[in-house]
């Protein structure tokens, strides 16, 4: 659902172009766990770095949020 939000946002907005490159990441980091690329050790390391991945882009569209309204 991130991601399909991320994808969303206005490309004339400043959000949208940092929106673009976490989704990448994102998309990266769930494909590495849902096939099992990463070992036992790494998947704990995956899951934390797709935590703080998840939180960048929540923050990202609050912000293109309040851009939107302010506009």
């Amino acid at each position: 659902m991130l991601v399909a939000r991320l994808e969303r946002l206005s490309a004339d907005s400043y959000w949208a172009h940092r929106a673009s490159g976490l989704r990448g990441a994102l998309l990266r980091s769930i494909e590495r766990l849902e096939s099992g690329e990463a070992g036992e050790a790494d998947e704990k390391e995956e899951t934390e770095r797709l935590d703080r991945l998840f939180q960048r882009g929540f923050e990202i569209l609050a912000r293109a949020a309040r851009e939107i309204r302010a506009s």
